[in-house]
């Protein structure tokens, strides 16, 4: 079988694609394993109005029966919340065991982008990606995030890496493996609940339309996609001291609790969530809805390319 038969595009996703309109993947292990119910579901509502306003249709993928689902209607939405945490969290290599037994899964970002590639599309946002943990050179715990960033031909727009990860790495992996990165309106690479980690950037666009025709190049050029990296709104921002010191506690918290592999991140956000008060939850959704209205602009100046 085909990958692509395993494709459900929704009537507005489909209906995008063959009028070559703009249209915006969006990840779903945000809904099932970043937050709880029921803030989980009005993150993603929110994030599919957030693109709507700029003009662009949201397309949420996620597992729904074995079927790669491109675009989820608001019950289908629902109903994925209400599965937070007991569903998998599937990244790029679980998808065929899934796809097998006919389940239920959220899309990390490798999961996310090559499905969005599979169904044509161009452009996805999130919240942060996934990198290179934080005492790799012992675990090797390495985000397949990366390794998708530099083989699938997706745009990616992003708050930075997850603050979590240790930064300098995950960008010396990526500078390794050739992908191209891009702040947009900033000359650091953003830390996900700060604007800066203080990693200087080669490249900047100030410009949606220059951006649109990076990807564009970024797609002939390859191997991968582009990844935007994309800041927390000023006023939304925590402050970096702050967040890195709860960072470490959670960090600890993990390593004596025997905490490991894919669920080390679930477990280090929902504990920050704990440590800051829930600020750092208010800092996820506020950074992930900026992310949404920056990849649906940009999707918009790639449809006026197209045409």
């Amino acid at each position: 079988m085909a990958a692509k038969a395993l494709l459900d595009l929704s009537g507005e996703a489909a209906d995008a694609l063959a009028g070559k309109q703009p249209i915006v993947a969006l990840e779903s292990t945000i809904i099932t394993h970043g937050m709880p119910y029921p803030e989980n579901f009005a993150t993603a509502v929110t994030l599919e109005n957030a693109v709507r306003a700029q003009g662009a249709t949201p397309a949420t993928i996620a597992v729904v029966d074995g079927r790669f689902k491109v675009g989820l209607d608001r019950a289908e939405l629902e109903a994925l919340s209400r599965l937070s945490g007991g569903v998998v969290k599937a990244s790029r290599r679980d998808l065929s065991a899934v796809a097998a037994r006919h389940g239920a899964a959220g899309t990390t970002v490798a999961a996310t982008m090559y499905i969005a590639e599979l169904a044509g599309i161009e452009i996805f946002a999130t919240g942060g990606i996934g990198g290179v943990h934080r005492g790799a050179e012992e675990t090797f715990d390495i985000s397949a995030d990366l390794v998708e960033l530099a083989r699938t031909k997706v745009a990616v727009v992003c708050a930075g890496a997850k603050s979590i990860l240790d930064i300098d790495k995950t960008l010396e992996y990526l500078e390794s493996h050739g992908v191209a990165i891009c702040g947009f309106r900033c000359d650091e690479f953003p830390a996900f609940y700060a604007r800066s980690s203080g990693v200087k950037l080669d490249h900047r666009c100030d410009g949606l339309h220059d951006l649109a025709r990076m990807i564009r190049l970024q797609r002939d050029i390859g191997p991968g996609g582009l990844l935007i990296a994309n800041p927390i709104p000023e006023d939304k921002a925590l402050d970096a001291q702050t967040i890195e010191a709860r960072i470490a506690e959670a960090v600890a918290d993990a390593k004596a609790q025997g905490i490991a592999r894919k669920d080390v991140t679930p477990f280090l956000l929902g504990r920050i969530v704990e440590l800051t008060d829930g600020q750092s939850l208010a800092a996820n959704m506020a950074l992930v809805e900026n992310n949404a209205v920056l990849a649906a602009q940009v999707a918009v100046e790639l449809a006026r390319l197209q045409g």
